[in-house]
């Protein structure tokens, strides 16, 4: 639906235009203040009524046809006053060709048109662009799925032709297809776009398995338990699309301003038309002078007020690591008074780190360290990875290692200078029958109590060091939240993570509210009870669980590393992954909506001094507003709008500026 409008706005905005130029060129108003003239010859007279009366008809009737409703609810708005605007115009300068008057009004008219449909154009397209969280849902799960026969076979078919019983086979690396079972086969899933967890999760036989999460190098069998409208994917792509319904109709500035301006045009008309009838007669005069009151009432700078400010606030945001989706959350970031992050990917890396290394005495940790990663050289399970990333950023060799060997559910083994290096976690020192030093001991429940995961290092047959494995927390997470504090903000944390893991990275950044262990449909109510209290909520979510929150809050907000679904269902994408800047969002929110109110402020004050003027209210001292004036009045109107809108370039957002967030190189 916002595609269709985005493309009969635009198609609707270059047509008008185009025909609107003869109409332009041909006014005498406008050849009078420019100082030219053209060429004339006969029938020249008609080409600025019949072009006009075209663009009246292509592209001033959908304004007419969007006014009906807001005159059925009895709430005079943005369309209703264009509407009035645009057919006072049309009708009494259609009367001028037959009736000689002192002006028409045919190139206020077009451009009044024009101006509204380019506004109606941008507003249109930032619409459509929010509008594609379900379809990035649906895309989460294969079309096809390959299901097993009786008698063993094979067949790729639709998902749609899968039943509650059948057994499908999922190979390594693809997408389950299904919500079900695990029957046969043993691998690692990983299930952080559904559940948020960090950790790909091990599955075996009578497992669950959720349709749309991935599969890890094992090849699985798995029975058919829920399809289509009943898989836990179609029940979260249900609560974005009520979550997306359910946002309140919030009215933007420039429409209420223009509801006011209509009464005000409107009883101002009224008043001229009694007033000139009582102190002359009733003639064309008075036509005339209500007319222009109603005339000068055209929001041409109304109309451009807030889409010229949403413009530039989308290329500053652009600038900054934003990409706003949609405006009015935009103008509501400015009030939040709650932001909720998501932990893994947003507060956190995403991905397991070495955090804390403890060894015996006479081992350097720099030694144990570099031990460790060439044992896990050749090993791609997620702790391997943090070892040998750990190595890298602390500069170390690791030594060459032979006899690679994966112990399943326990760790690696391998040869390093001779001597036979074991690392893994509690169970294979279980299988070595080794004891823990009290050292090492302690570490390990230091790290326990901070839900840390432990391995340890053993060097023939002896237990020499130990490795904290987390979740690592980005660098810029403490910063951020300090300076949300510093806003006045309150810092909330929703995760799919055990308490212990949440409550860990809390403590470490000063957050004040943990919802932990918390499913998909959770997060949405978890919003929602935040919303209940009374808050402004903002969401900073990256993943599918967090897609229906994203779209409940009343901003949400984007990690754009994240997956697709999650920038989709957001109003504003951080495109740098920088929690930072929702800092900045709220910046720029506030600076924003100040200069929307200015421009508003602009865009309607002329009409403190041209609508009294236009009905004549100094006409007994000879000052009476011709409709050229009034004209005048509204294109400079126009132009100082522009200008106010372009001083929002000058905004800083630069991190040292913020409150709360230190220069590089100083301390927090």
């Amino acid at each position: 639906m916002h595609e269709g409008h985005e493309r009969m706005f635009r198609r609707r905005f270059f047509v008008s235009v185009l025909f609107s130029i003869p109409v332009l060129i041909y006014s005498p108003t406008l050849q009078e203040w420019l100082g030219f003239a053209v060429p004339t010859f006969p029938g020249s007279e008609w080409i600025t009524p019949v072009f006009a009366v075209v663009v009246f008809g292509y592209g001033g009737v959908p304004f007419l046809r969007m006014a009906v409703p807001e005159l059925r609810d009895r709430s005079p708005g943005m369309m209703t006053l264009i509407s009035m605007a645009i057919s006072v115009a049309f009708g009494y300068s259609l009367a001028s060709v037959v009736v000689p008057t002192q002006s028409a009004f045919f190139w206020e008219l077009v451009t009044l048109i024009d101006i509204m449909l380019l506004g109606h154009w941008i507003e249109m397209r930032s619409v459509r662009r929010a509008s594609g969280a379900l379809d990035e849902l649906a895309r989460l799960l294969p079309d096809t799925a390959e299901r097993i026969a009786d008698d063993g076979d094979i067949e790729e078919v639709p998902v749609s032709d899968l039943a509650d019983g059948d057994l499908v086979l999922v190979r390594p690396g693809a997408s389950v297809p299904v919500d079900g079972v695990l029957e046969e086969g043993d691998s690692d899933v990983n299930e952080s776009l559904l559940t948020g967890e960090s950790a790909p999760v091990s599955k075996e036989p009578g497992d669950e398995v959720i349709g749309g999460t991935v599969n890890g190098d094992g090849s699985l069998r798995v029975r058919v338990g829920a399809t289509g409208e009943e898989t836990t994917l179609a029940g979260i792509m249900r609560l974005v699309e009520e979550a997306q319904r359910s946002k309140s109709r919030t009215q933007v500035l420039a429409d209420r301003a223009a509801g006011w301006l209509f009464y005000v045009a409107v009883g101002a008309a009224a008043v001229t038309a009694v007033a000139w009838t009582v102190a002359t007669a009733f003639d064309a005069t008075v036509v005339e002078r209500v007319v222009t009151v109603l005339v000068i009432a055209c929001p041409h700078a109304l109309g451009l007020a807030i889409p010229l400010v949403v413009a530039i606030n989308t290329s500053l945001a652009a600038k900054n690591g934003m990409l706003v989706r949609d405006r009015i959350a935009m103008e509501q970031a400015r009030e939040l008074d709650t932001v909720v992050f998501d932990k893994t990917g947003t507060l956190t890396r995403g991905e397991h780190g070495v955090v804390g290394i403890a060894t015996v005495d006479g081992v350097d940790e720099t030694d144990a360290l570099g031990l460790a990663a060439a044992v896990e050289g050749d090993s791609e399970h997620m702790i391997a990875r943090a070892i040998r990333h750990a190595a890298v950023e602390r500069g170390v060799a690791p030594p060459a290692a032979t006899d690679f060997e994966a112990l399943k559910g326990r760790g690696v083994r391998a040869t390093v200078d001779g001597q036979e290096v074991y690392v893994g976690g509690p169970n294979l020192l279980d299988r070595l029958d080794v004891t823990v030093p009290d050292d090492l001991a302690t570490f390990a429940e230091d790290a326990g109590e901070n839900a840390r995961t432990v391995v340890y290092l053993l060097r023939d047959g002896d237990l020499v060091g130990a490795f904290a494995m987390a979740d690592v927390i980005r660098e810029e997470s403490n910063a951020v939240v300090d300076a949300l504090h510093d806003l006045g903000i309150e810092v909330a944390m929703l995760t799919g993570d055990s308490r212990a893991v949440a409550h860990a990275v809390a403590d470490e950044l000063g957050i004040d509210t943990v919802f932990a262990e918390v499913l998909p449909e959770d997060k949405d109510k978890r919003i929602r009870q935040l919303q209940d209290e009374g808050k402004l909520v903002g969401m900073v979510g990256d993943g599918v669980n967090d897609a229906p929150a994203l779209a409940r809050a009343d901003v949400g907000i984007a990690i754009g590393s994240g997956t697709d679904v999650a920038v989709q269902s957001a109003d504003v994408i951080l495109v740098r992954n920088n929690p930072m800047d929702v800092v900045r969002l709220v910046k720029l929110s506030t600076a924003s909506y100040r200069k929307m109110q200015e421009n508003i402020v602009w865009a309607a004050g002329y009409n403190v001094f041209a609508i009294p003027l236009a009905a004549g209210v100094l006409a007994p001292v000879g000052i009476l507003l011709s409709p050229a004036v009034g004209a005048l009045l509204m294109s400079l109107s126009t132009v100082v709008v522009a200008i106010n809108a372009q001083l929002l370039r000058r905004i800083d957002l630069a991190v040292p500026d913020l409150p709360g967030v230190s220069a590089p190189g100083t301390s927090g």
